[in-house]
């Protein structure tokens, strides 16, 4: 064995320990809490459709311990004592004596503006569902025919806080038909992850429905108007923020590029990784894949396995077979796949199918995600073209050096993502 695989050997040792207290990151942990606003247009104002988790309107109103050690109840919640832990459950009692209480917390927690205006909403409506027994809210049609239907959480075994969602309605009497409008929310229920809160806005002014799309709490307003190019730059941007902020993808680009000996090898990398990924984001949205438990897992274990793969041949390939632009086209496609399938996961969390537009939506999501892996390629190329012009030793250093990284950080996120892959089976 060479002095340099030894080296490297040592490294990589080295680097899996030291991550092994690093937890991984897995696509579909990510955007699960979400908030549809459906907009629908009056001839003197707006009314406000919402389905949003029940946890971001009371999870920051619970008081201060009782003597029996429990926190004051929050509003609409009792609590209790479940295994050692403080659980919160739903209170129909509280429901029943106010019926739009749930409503007036949206209300004062919602800023909606124009003209640089606040207007004032007058709650219409309070529903709550049990998780799984909600009608669909894809649509205005379908939100319309869930507030009509009412609450579907009447009794029954208590019901997790968690596990509600709510349905609320607000119009906002302008007193004309406005044309652009802000959007923003002042709730800040300090939920774990909340700023990975996925919010879409799908709104009603004239002709097709447009939808925008933002993550976060809303701190910042949200535009709305009729321009088309604005509802969808937000999915192009959700498309950008998605891959540079998935540590997985960037990862896998890096590697792509650094096993590049070539504009011409580093062409076919990126077309065979942009057609695998762009098939299987519209087969898995679209729910064309298995929809067993296992899958999600399985799916994310191969990602991180071919950061693995894709970290070796960047270090060991030959000139020769770098420069073989079929095989790398073939290999990254197939690579491509499984990373389109992880795209897939968090669009199909905001977007249902049924959504308008969603043709629009889908191919502006993957936009973004070529926008996103074009940045990383304007990045690492010209710092890798830099080296290469210091020598083959401090290129092939800065290749070495970069793969052993990604491939310690995909070994430990294939170690983890493989055992749950196995718990599920």
């Amino acid at each position: 064995m060479s002095d340099l695989m030894r080296k490297i050997l040592l490294i990589c040792a080295t680097a899996f320990l030291v991550l092994s207290a690093v937890a991984s990151q897995a696509h579909f942990l990510l955007n699960l809490n979400v908030r549809v606003f459906h907009v629908e247009h009056t001839s003197d104002g707006l009314r406000i459709f919402l389905r949003l988790p029940m946890p971001y309107l009371v999870a920051d109103k619970t008081g201060a311990p009782r003597e029996d050690g429990l926190p004051s109840a929050a509003p609409f919640t009792t609590n209790a004592f479940e295994d050692g832990q403080v659980v919160h459950f739903v209170d129909l009692s509280e429901f029943a004596t106010n019926p739009l209480g749930l409503g007036q917390i949206v209300e004062s927690g919602t800023v909606l503006t124009t003209q640089d205006t606040r207007v004032p909403g007058v709650v219409e409506s309070v529903s709550v569902h049990r998780v799984g027994e909600e009608s669909g809210f894809a649509t205005l049609k379908e939100a319309q025919q869930s507030v009509a239907q009412g609450s579907t959480l009447h009794s029954g075994p208590p019901a997790y806080v968690g596990d509600v969602v709510v349905d609320i309605v607000v119009y906002y009497p302008f007193g004309y038909a406005p044309s652009a409008y802000t959007l923003a929310s002042l709730l800040d229920p300090g939920l774990p992850d909340q700023e990975m809160t996925a919010n879409l806005i799908l709104d009603y002014g004239s002709g097709d429905p447009l939808v925008f799309r933002t993550r976060g709490l809303m701190k910042d307003p949200v535009e709305v108007s009729r321009s088309r190019i604005a509802g969808i730059t937000t999915f192009v941007w959700e498309g950008v923020r998605h891959i540079l902020e998935g540590i997985d993808h960037v990862l896998f680009v890096i590697c792509l590029v650094i096993g590049a000996r070539g504009l011409h090898s580093l062409l076919w990398r990126v077309t065979g990784f942009t057609v695998g990924h762009s098939v299987t984001l519209s087969l898995g949205f679209f729910g064309y894949v298995p929809s067993g438990a296992w899958f999600v897992p399985f799916v994310e274990t191969g990602i991180a396995l071919s950061i693995i793969y894709a970290a070796f041949l960047a270090v060991l390939e030959d000139s020769a077979e770098a420069s073989s632009g079929k095989k790398v086209f073939v290999i990254t496609v197939l690579m491509g796949l499984l990373h389109g399938l992880g795209f897939s996961f968090v669009l199909h969390e905001i977007l249902q199918v049924t959504s308008p537009n969603i043709w629009q939506s889908l191919l502006a999501f993957n936009v973004g995600v070529e926008v996103g892996q074009l940045a990383i390629v304007l990045v690492t190329w010209p710092l890798l073209s830099l080296f290469a012009k210091l020598g083959p030793t401090p290129e092939m250093s800065l290749r070495v050096s970069v793969a052993i990284g990604c491939g310690a950080v995909a070994s430990w996120w294939a170690f983890e993502r493989g055992r749950s892959f196995w718990e599920v089976l």
